[in-house]
């Protein structure tokens, strides 16, 4: 039997839950091309938000094509326009014949090397001569709006881990040339999201960068008990097994409400579940999985300081004044000083978040290992 629950991967369906008044701001931000910035901590369900936004846009608007580009592997502005090219064009065509038709009308102060591949998957990608690129990349950038223009289409551009665009050479150049080109669009809007929460606040939120106030920003929170609760209680229903509320909570509450770690305990309780769960099923669930993630934990720990593991140790004491002299003496935190840059380092490894000026971990399962194994 498949399991009912997914996680690290796309929640499509039946295992996407809740996000009901964020899916229906995405949808109609897409259909009214409203630029959109997606913000939240890593593995909270941005990717799966946008895919059913796009599902219900597909179903109902044939006048709209979503275009999709993952930066997680780009590394550079060459390799960013080539993927932007190429997945415009697709977005747009039916065949690759088309496809290609469209790259050698739009694109002709910067020729592309067209690539066709044996995937049918993948007909087709696009290569440059960057020497041609660097010095005029205007055709590229302008190309959804040129194509859409074209076709009578309207474009949405979705762009994950956009925050990797930070580490191209010169990104605030780099950035005032995207925003300059974007910002004149008509027809094409873009939806830009990612896993690294501090560097995306940078990026939209900062008023001396060049994307500030680009669009509407959504910020994701944690999706409410009750939600988590009914979610679980019907998949388990689904495939003939019990859970009751209660128990749906535990699982809820060891996961602190983490989308994935929540998916994750579930899967693993309702695999070790005959008929009827139990307590000690899911206790013995977690534990399994805080053991999988041991050697992780361990190898995130040995990268930090002193400092930032003290730091951590009052955390999770429940110390609230950090930077107060009682818990820098208690702690060995050396300074206020030091504490601010412990504080900084932790959310730029994306150990802590801070949000609306509270700063809390961003793994709960790392917070639990933390407690019960590292500082037992």
């Amino acid at each position: 039997m498949e399991t009912p629950f997914v996680f690290g991967k796309i929640a499509r369906d039946k295992n996407f839950t809740d996000r009901e008044s964020e899916t229906h701001h995405l949808v109609t931000n897409f259909n009214s091309m409203i630029n959109t910035i997606i913000i939240s901590p890593r593995r909270w369900g941005k990717s799966s938000l946008v895919e059913k936004a796009t599902e219900i846009i597909g179903s109902k608007n044939t006048k709209l094509r979503i275009c999709k580009i993952d930066l997680f592997n780009i590394r550079d502005e060459e390799q960013f326009y080539e993927s932007l090219a190429t997945s415009v064009l697709k977005s747009v065509s039916s065949k690759w014949e088309e496809s290609v038709d469209s790259a050698k009308r739009f694109l002709r102060q910067v020729v592309p090397k067209i690539v066709l591949n044996a995937d049918p998957g993948n007909e087709f990608s696009l290569s440059f001569d960057w020497n041609e690129i660097r010095k005029n990349p205007d055709e590229i950038l302008d190309l959804p709006e040129n194509l859409s223009a074209e076709r009578n289409l309207k474009i949405v551009v979705c762009i994950d881990e956009f925050q990797n665009i930070g580490e191209f050479d010169d990104p605030i150049f780099f950035q005032k040339r995207l925003r300059s080109h974007w910002q004149k669009h008509q027809k094409v809007s873009y939806c830009l999201y990612g896993s690294r929460r501090h560097m995306m606040l940078n990026v939209f939120t900062n008023p001396s960068m060049p994307f500030y106030k680009f669009g509407d920003l959504i910020f994701l929170e944690k999706i409410d008990t009750g939600s988590w609760i009914d979610f679980l209680g019907e998949r388990f229903q689904s495939t003939g097994k019990i859970i009751s509320e209660e128990q749906a909570k535990q699982i809820v509450g060891l996961a602190d409400n983490h989308p994935y770690y929540v998916q994750q305990l579930a899967q693993q309780v309702w695999l070790r579940t005959k008929r009827k769960c139990s307590d000690e099923i899911i206790n013995l669930a977690f534990s399994n999985i805080i053991g999988q993630l041991s050697l992780l934990f361990a190898t995130i720990t040995e990268t930090l300081t002193t400092n930032q593991l003290n730091l951590l140790r009052a955390m999770i004491a429940g110390e609230s004044a950090l930077s107060s002299i009682q818990v820098i003496s208690k702690y060995r935190l050396s300074s206020s000083a030091s504490v601010n840059r412990s504080r900084k380092a932790l959310i730029s490894k994306d150990i802590l978040d801070k949000n609306a000026g509270v700063v809390s971990f961003q793994d709960p399962m790392y917070r639990f290992w933390l407690k019960n194994e590292f500082f037992k």
